[in-house]
C-alpha cells in the first residue's frame, strides 16, 4: 500500500513538468522540420509594425471566442453527469488541446478533459465528449461538402483547373463527405437506435451505461451543441478571412469561406498527429485550394503558420501549463 501510494505522489508531481517539457520538445522539433516557418514568422512580426495590426490582434481574440465556444460544448454535453461551470470546462479543453497534440486525430482530448471530471464519473463523460467531437465533424462535413459545389460551380478558369484529376478528387472527397455526413447525422439524432442495437446484438451489459448516457441528451441539448459547433466554424473562417487581409491574399470573404471549408474538411478526414502533423498537412491543403483564387503562395503559407500558431500551439501550451497543477490522484 504504501509503495503504492509513493507511486501516486511520484506520478502527481511528474506527469504535468513531463507533459510540458514533451509538449515544448515537439513544437521544437516541428519547426525544426519546417524550412519555411522563419519566413512566415518574421511576416507576422512585421505586420505587428503596420497599420492593418488590429486584424491580427481580431484574429488572436477571436481564438478566445473559438476555445470558449468548444468549452461550452462541453460543458452542456456532460451536463447531465457533472454540473461544471463555463471556466473549469475552459481549463478542461486547453488541457485536452495539449494531450490532443500526441494522438491520432485528437483522441487524446477525451483524457485530458477527464482530469477536471470528479473521479468515479470520468468515464461517463468519455462517449459525451464523442458526441461533442461528432458535432463539429458534421458541421465540417454539411459546410465542406456546399463549398465542393460552389467550388465545382465558380472556379477560376486558369492553370491546374483544367486538369481532370483536380475534378475526380473533388467528386470523390463530395461523395466522401456525403456518406460520412448521413451516417453520423443518423448516428447523432438517433442515439435511441443504439439501445435497441445493443439488444439485438446481445453486447455485454455492463458497457450499456455508457449508451444510456448518450440516450440521455435531450433533442433540444443536441441542437444546441450542433448550433455551438456551427458558430465555432464561423469563427474559424472569420479567422482566416482576416488572415487572408493581413497578408496580401486578396480572398472575398465568400471565397475563403469556399476554401476553408475544402481544406477543413480535408484536415477532418486525413489521419493527422496535430502538433506533429498538421502544420504540414495545413499547408499543403490551404496551398492547393486557396492558390485557385490567388498565387500569393508565401502569404497563404504565412496565414496557414499564423492561424496553426494562434489556435493550436498557443492554446496547447497554456493547457501544458495548466497541467503543471494537476494531480493524477488524491493523495490518501
Amino acid at each position: 500500500m504504501a509503495f503504492n501510494k509513493n507511486i501516486k505522489i511520484i506520478a502527481n508531481y511528474l506527469f504535468g513538468p513531463l507533459i510540458f517539457i514533451f509538449f515544448v520538445f515537439v513544437i521544437y522539433k516541428q519547426l525544426a522540420a519546417k524550412t519555411n516557418w522563419q519566413e512566415s514568422a518574421q511576416q507576422i512580426i512585421n505586420i505587428v509594425k503596420k497599420p492593418g495590426q488590429w486584424k491580427l490582434w481580431a484574429v488572436f481574440a477571436l481564438m478566445f471566442f473559438n476555445w470558449g465556444t468548444e468549452a461550452k460544448k462541453w460543458q452542456v454535453s456532460i451536463d447531465q453527469v457533472q454540473k461544471i461551470s463555463w471556466w473549469r470546462a475552459f481549463k478542461a479543453t486547453l488541457i485536452g488541446s495539449t494531450i490532443a497534440s500526441f494522438t491520432p486525430n485528437r483522441t487524446g482530448e477525451y483524457l485530458g478533459r477527464m482530469l477536471y471530471v470528479e473521479e468515479g464519473k470520468r468515464t461517463e463523460t468519455i462517449p459525451l465528449t464523442i458526441i461533442c467531437s461528432i458535432s463539429q465533424i458534421i458541421t465540417t462535413l454539411a459546410i465542406g461538402s456546399i463549398g465542393i459545389i460552389f467550388l465545382k460551380k465558380h472556379m477560376p478558369q486558369h492553370g491546374v483547373l483544367h486538369a481532370n484529376i483536380f475534378y475526380i478528387g473533388m467528386n470523390m472527397l463530395l461523395a466522401f463527405a456525403v456518406i460520412g455526413l448521413t451516417l453520423l447525422a443518423i448516428f447523432y439524432f438517433r442515439l435511441s437506435w443504439l439501445m435497441n442495437l445493443w439488444h439485438i446484438l446481445r453486447l455485454p451489459e455492463k458497457y450499456l451505461v455508457y449508451v444510456k448516457i448518450l440516450d440521455g441528451l435531450s433533442t433540444s441539448n443536441l441542437l444546441r451543441i450542433l448550433l455551438l459547433s456551427f458558430f465555432r466554424y464561423c469563427i474559424f473562417i472569420l479567422q482566416y478571412y482576416f488572415m487572408f487581409s493581413v497578408f496580401n491574399v486578396p480572398l472575398t470573404l465568400m471565397q475563403a469561406l469556399i476554401s476553408m471549408s475544402i481544406v477543413f474538411l480535408v484536415m477532418a478526414i486525413a489521419p493527422t498527429f496535430t502538433v506533429l502533423t498538421e502544420l504540414g498537412l495545413r499547408w499543403a491543403a490551404s496551398v492547393q485550394v486557396v492558390q485557385l483564387f490567388s498565387t500569393n503562395v508565401v502569404g497563404i503559407l504565412a496565414v496557414s503558420f499564423g492561424i496553426w500558431l494562434i489556435n493550436l500551439v498557443i492554446p496547447a501550451l497554456a493547457g501544458s501549463l495548466l497541467i503543471l497543477g494537476i494531480k493524477l490522484f488524491k493523495n490518501k
